[in-house]
């Protein structure tokens, strides 16, 4: 995710999406490409096959509720999946979604989003133009030192990104 807009189409579903959903038990020890494979699928069968590089899943409240597993990020994130867009987010999967460059974006209008609908997305302002419609929706912006570790790709490749400066 850079500094700019995220271009992509919106996969909209309602509240309470889980971990498991998004990361299914089942495939949990199988390698990242299978057990994104699966991503949403007993929510939306053909999430994993129809979602593009770019585009956005939109949630309503508490998205990412569950269990603690990173792997729920990190499916999103391998299908090319950069934002996600909710009306609240689970602490654990907020946090988790940063750490692996998945941006999280607070969005109270995030309802008005229907699926398909076209968006540009720009954290650093916290603000959506759904292209379709020709909305703005305004979000919690993204805090600057979050953001940097979402460019960067995450908290390990941030890390070593600091360590690098540090040690010239």
């Amino acid at each position: 995710m850079s500094a700019r807009s995220n271009f992509g189409r919106a996969f909209v579903y309602g509240d309470d999406i889980t971990t498991d959903a998004l990361a299914p038990g089942a495939y949990m020890k199988k390698p990242v490409e299978e057990m994104a494979s699966h991503c949403l699928e007993a929510i939306d069968p053909n999430f994993a096959k129809a979602v593009r590089a770019g585009d956005v899943v939109v949630g309503g409240e508490n998205f990412g509720m569950g269990s603690s597993r990173e792997q729920a990020a990190i499916a999103l994130r391998q299908l090319g999946v950069n934002a996600v867009v909710a009306k609240s987010f689970a602490g654990l999967f907020f946090r988790n979604a940063v750490n692996v460059g998945l941006a999280p974006l607070v969005c109270a209008e995030a309802d008005r989003i229907r699926p398909g609908d076209e968006l540009s997305v720009e954290p650093v302002v916290g603000r959506i133009e759904n292209l379709t419609t020709g909305e703005i929706y305004t979000c919690e912006p993204i805090p600057p030192h979050l953001l940097d570790m979402i460019r960067d790709g995450g908290l390990l490749p941030h890390l070593e990104k600091k360590l690098r400066k540090t040690a010239r």
